[in-house]
């Protein structure tokens, strides 16, 4: 059977250039997988790189015209906006015969299925959860035109047009799946992905990775062996000397987590490579973090969330303050400075809780690189689907209608913190775009780069604290207020940059 996967182009608009939580880094792999699997049950699988190779969706027609695939299958990646065109493609493609069956596959697609189909005709089904095995069996009864009617794994329209649906059970061993197919696009990456492991034994409430694998997720890892022979073989073949961990949780819970790690950091340590992960603070452990920064660790994101040990336990992180404190210093020992995942704005957040992150920010020098500076001093918590905060808030009537069904808006709780988050939500947007094109790579630093941005951090430095500082005394500030500053802001901004 002849099988398209598509990665399809998204778009991100400058008001959303700094929600970063839309898909988990892990979901870039998922075609890979597919295809994986596919090729050894003997299929022709083809994957189209329109995100990451900027294709248009003519060329994207052409392309699937010249291959006529049996079965289309969609990555779907929720990018802020029901995506009308990408349905307005899958229409043109069915009206075309250019394939007659098409799935979608993700992790928005498994959470908002019934509006999705729903709204799309054209797509016959959704994979729920872990694509790989369904995909094969999809594939095989429409090789033999076997009924899909019971098959778990999938959501789908039965004879009367109803939506149905059933989950498939995990993976169990996640040594048994063939080792994903890269493209050329994967391999332009700085860095080269791989997948030790999936799942976590967390469960914090604006999560989806658990809601994705289904009840009864569980951290499921790879063994190191496992690991280190599908490394061994990219090194053989494309020379790769970089590489990251996608896992959500790296280490795995426990002790058996740790010796894990350890394990494979003693096979790293010998290929002369880098890499980095991500990780719980709970589990940066000395011994082990020297392990790994001897193999090649070199960078680490870990999720603080917050420096409020109340604001830590309404999300249900099942961590505090001072493990978030011992992990920056035992990573700053091993000399890595560590990149931050960090909600300042949370629903419930006080101006307490804000003044209180603020504080543990400063207090462990977590404000001198601009990109994260910006990015900490406003995030808020996104609200999705699927997710124990989005059940909560909408029994609580929090949600507001959105024109997607897959993400919700909800209000801060406190009319103050509201503020300061609109004002520094504005501010840090503008700056996001202004360096959009330096930061990725596609327009040359400014003359003096670092100390215009050292400027441009304590500008927001700044103005975070001495709005805060205005709201705590009972300042109040108007719409035409907020405006002027945060126009001034920008022009500071500006003029910083651009030296005028």
């Amino acid at each position: 059977m002849k099988i398209l996967l598509l990665e399809h182009p998204r778009t991100v608009c400058s008001e959303r250039c700094n929600d970063i939580a839309n898909t988990p880094l892990s979901s870039c792999l998922h075609s890979g997988y597919i295809a994986g699997m596919l090729k050894s049950e003997g299929h022709e699988v083809e994957i189209i790189e329109g995100f990451l190779d900027g294709l248009d969706y003519q060329e994207i027609e052409r392309r699937v015209k010249a291959m006529q695939p049996d079965m289309l299958g969609v990555h779907m990646v929720y990018h802020w906006q029901t995506d009308t065109v990408l349905y307005d493609f899958l229409h043109k493609v069915k009206v075309k015969q250019l394939s007659s069956y098409i799935t979608a596959y993700g992790y928005y697609p498994t959470t908002d299925f019934e509006d999705i189909l729903k709204q799309c005709p054209d797509i016959n089904s959704v994979i729920l959860g872990e694509p790989e095995l369904t995909f094969v069996k999809v594939a095989k009864a429409l090789t033999v035109q076997d009924s899909l009617k019971k098959l778990p794994g999938l959501a789908q329209r039965d004879d009367f047009g109803t939506i149905v649906s059933q989950r498939r059970e995990l993976v169990g061993d996640l040594n048994a799946l063939p080792f994903p197919v890269r493209t050329e696009a994967l391999f332009r990456l700085p860095e080269v992905n791989l997948q030790g492991s999936r799942g976590c034994y967390g469960g914090c409430t604006f999560c989806y990775i658990n809601p994705f694998y289904g009840q009864g997720s569980q951290w499921r890892g790879r063994t190191p062996e496992n690991i280190i022979a599908e490394i061994d073989d990219l090194i053989a073949k494309h020379q790769i000397k970089e590489f990251y961990f996608t896992d959500p949780n790296f280490f795995g819970p426990g002790d058996r987590g740790q010796q894990r790690a350890s394990r494979l950091a003693t096979f790293l340590k010998s290929r002369n490579i880098r890499f980095g992960i991500e990780a719980r603070v709970n589990d940066i452990h000395e011994e082990t973090i020297s392990a790994l920064v001897d193999a090649g660790l070199h960078h680490l994101l870990i999720g603080l969330e917050s420096g409020s040990d109340s604001s830590l336990k309404r999300i249900n992180k099942m961590t505090t303050v001072a493990q978030n404190e011992r992990a920056i210093r035992i990573l700053r020992k091993y000399g890595i400075e560590p990149n931050i995942g960090f909600i300042m704005f949370e629903p419930d957040s006080t101006l307490d809780d804000i003044r209180v992150n603020f504080e543990f920010l400063k207090r462990n020098d977590l404000m001198k690189n601009l990109a994260i500076t910006a990015n900490m001093l406003y995030h808020h918590m996104i609200v999705l689907k699927g997710t124990k905060a989005h059940r909560d808030l909408q029994m609580a009537g929090r949600l507001e209608a959105q024109a997607s069904t897959y993400e919700s808006v909800v209000s801060l709780a406190d009319s103050k913190v509201a503020v300061l988050a609109l004002i520094m939500r504005r501010i840090t947007n503008f700056l996001f775009d202004c360096m959009a094109g330096i930061w990725g790579g596609k327009v040359l630093e400014p003359e003096n780069a670092q100390e215009r941005y050292a400027k441009i951090n304590g500008l927001l430095v700044n103005q975070f604290e001495s709005t805060l500082e205005s709201l705590e005394a009972g300042g109040e500030f108007t719409e035409e207020q907020i405006e002027t500053l945060i126009r001034m802001n920008e022009k500071e901004i500006t003029g910083i940059l651009t030296g005028y």
